[in-house]
């Protein structure tokens, strides 16, 4: 299946949209419904998920957190992030409990609440030391995994690789992307404002850069949709990405 690209909601518009949604919680009921979500830092994968997970009445699962507690663990408990062997231990030794509803947010390190802590600026700062250690991803790609199968494969997932290492089996995979200057945008909202140009940068295309070492979510692998949210409005994104879940369902066996 060659890459497909939707820039905009297809099924007709809002119209359509409507009338749709009444049966989406209903889409593969019963089967699995795996959706994998990759992209660029500051495009909306997060808040765009939470919500496609919403309207189809699917668990959620931000793998980006799971990242950022192994950071957060590094750093609260002094561990050096250069030490490569030190971060894999880590990130195979932590204890990580988060929610699984789109309708809440909560993320716990050995028992502890990190769910605002994980979001600061050191993190993200600090992140790609965990997520360019090939050990530390191996082993949160196996837990992402057992997560997924443990919530029945009826599931949004979004972050880094997942149409192609974590769920390449998935129903639904897709790259949802945007401009430069629109994820910095956004990025800088998110923050409320509290972040200066240069620390944008720092966060939003610096880490990609880091991160883009040795994982791919720019380019959409095989059979994975690309959806482009440069000029759309959040419902507008949420639309297009459910329309491209459709379409992939109903291209895919049955």
């Amino acid at each position: 299946m060659s890459n497909t690209e939707l820039n905009t909601p297809n099924a007709g518009g809002a119209e359509a949209a409507q009338a749709g949604a009444s049966d989406e919680r209903a889409l593969r009921q019963g089967r699995s419904l795996v959706v994998a979500v990759d992209g660029p830092s500051g495009s909306g994968k997060s808040s765009v998920s939470k919500e496609v997970a919403r309207r189809l009445g699917l668990a959620f699962l931000d793998t980006g957190a799971m990242y950022r507690s192994v950071a957060w663990h590094c750093l609260n408990g002094r561990i050096n992030l250069a030490n490569a062997a030190a971060v894999e231990a880590a990130a195979r030794t932590i204890n990580m409990e988060q929610t699984m509803v789109p309708d809440a947010e909560l993320f716990k390190v050995n028992g502890i609440n990190v769910t605002d802590a994980i979001r600061e600026p050191k993190i993200s700062e600090a992140v790609s030391a965990v997520a360019t250690n090939l050990g530390a991803r191996a082993e949160l790609v196996r837990r992402q995994r057992e997560l997924i199968d443990a919530h029945g494969r009826r599931i949004v997932v979004e972050g880094r690789d997942i149409t192609t290492v974590v769920a390449p089996d998935a129903e639904a995979r897709l790259i949802l992307t945007a401009s430069e200057e629109a994820r910095l945008r956004r990025r800088g909202l998110q923050l409320g404002g509290t972040q200066t140009a240069e620390q944008l940068a720092e966060q939003v295309l610096a880490r990609d850069a880091k991160d883009s070492t040795v994982v791919e979510f720019h380019q959409a692998a095989d059979g994975v949709y690309t959806v482009d949210s440069s000029d759309l409005d959040f419902a507008q994104t949420v639309d297009a990405v459910i329309a491209v879940v459709r379409q992939a369902v109903h291209a895919g066996p049955a």
